[in-house]
């Protein structure tokens, strides 16, 4: 998808990021939160205490509606205990990322939003319309809605492995003098073996291609994998949320990783930690709300899903991942600290090579899980 070309460059550098953290197994709200009333049931990402301490009482505060949070390290675990709760109930929303909402659609998780009661006109150009609107779109209906978006690129400990864009490239990850200083999650990992690759002429098809069908996939992964598996020694830590990735660096000695800017920020603040797009261009994500087919709460979801999208809510929830926000009018309300760090790391020709991660439908994420087994085992 193509999204750079509809946000302008004051946008991006005013906040990009994302992270995950820690509670992972699945649990269900309790019983009184199942009927229809001035709460909300909402399940999202583990690390952020930011969304707990200032985010929630500022909706609740605005529109009379609480909040009912319950936190998951990542995409599998929320879809797991999405499941779930499509038989016991007590979920409300979700906040997936979009290049996944095709799978949450497909296992019959989610129903479509009620456009008529939210504000399109809220939106940044590009991400409630346009290509953008095309892939929140299944079978004619908006199945999610943008919460914030961010990147996914090179962390580096600037003592040890110092980085500079330019020369900076996923190839890092993957060079032998790196053996055991690397962090990185394992379908990421792959990923950028296939994107370098790609770049460096390697490759019998374009990378993208293998997002389209199975065996172009199968025929494409596999040759990633069998370089990735090569260097498997460079790795010293997996990740799957923002404290793992951390600790990465902190515990684990890692010196460059393929990690969200949310990593990178909050390790700036640690240390002296750098975050530096790929020459191949960083990863680029967008998250968002999706609605549970048998979700309780149904308008008071469209108040929150509203709110996150004006400046304020859009502005709050942009700063708690230290993320771009979707809102028109939130980027002067976020923090200096956060634009300043971005602005650093994006510049014009960085932004321009942007690389949105594609849709991944329900057989290829199965597909992917698969190969990224079969490299941590490896």
């Amino acid at each position: 998808m193509t999204l750079k070309s509809n946000l302008d460059r004051r946008t991006v550098l005013k906040g990009t990021a994302l992270g995950l953290g820690a509670m992972a197994a699945p649990s269900i709200i309790s019983s009184k939160a199942l009927a229809s009333s001035g709460e909300l049931n909402f399940m999202g990402w583990a690390g952020y205490p930011a969304l707990a301490e200032t985010v929630f009482p500022k909706f609740e505060a605005a529109t009379g509606i609480k909040i009912n949070f319950t936190e998951q390290p990542g995409q599998d675990d929320m879809m797991t205990a999405a499941k779930l709760a499509l038989e016991a109930g007590g979920v409300d929303v979700i906040e997936p990322t979009v290049d996944r909402v095709g799978a949450w659609a497909s296992n019959g998780l989610v129903q479509g939003w009620d456009m008529t009661k939210l504000n399109v006109d809220n939106y940044l150009p590009g991400l409630a319309d346009g290509a953008m609107g095309e892939m929140a779109t299944v079978d004619g209906q908006r199945m999610i809605v943008l919460s914030v978006w961010g990147t996914e690129a090179l962390v580096f400990d600037k003592d040890v492995l110092p980085l500079e864009y330019g020369t900076a490239s996923l190839g890092d990850l993957f060079n032998p003098a790196n053996t055991g200083k690397v962090v990185g999650r394992p379908h990421s990992t792959l990923a950028a073996m296939g994107r370098w690759l790609d770049a460096e002429g390697k490759l019998p098809k374009p990378w993208l291609d293998g997002y389209k069908d199975e065996a172009t996939m199968v025929e494409l992964w596999d040759i990633a994998l069998a370089e990735a598996i090569k260097v498997k020694s460079n790795f010293v830590q997996w990740w799957t949320g923002e404290n793992e990735a951390q600790a990465g660096f902190l515990v684990n000695g890692g010196a460059v990783g393929l990690c969200w800017d949310s990593t990178g920020y909050n390790l700036g603040k640690q240390g002296n930690y750098g975050y530096v797009p790929p020459k191949e261009g960083a990863f680029a994500w967008n998250q968002g709300f999706v609605l549970m087919k048998n979700a309780a709460n149904v308008e008071q979801a469209h108040a929150f899903a509203k709110w996150v999208s004006e400046p304020e809510g859009s502005a709050a929830w942009a700063t708690a991942f230290s993320a771009n926000p979707v809102g028109k009018g939130a980027v002067d309300l976020l923090d200096p600290a956060v634009a300043a760090y971005y602005t650093s790391a994006f510049n014009d020709d960085a932004l321009s090579k942007l690389w949105w991660w594609p849709a991944q439908e329900a057989w290829f994420i199965a597909k992917r899980g698969e190969y990224a087994d079969k490299f941590k085992s490896a």
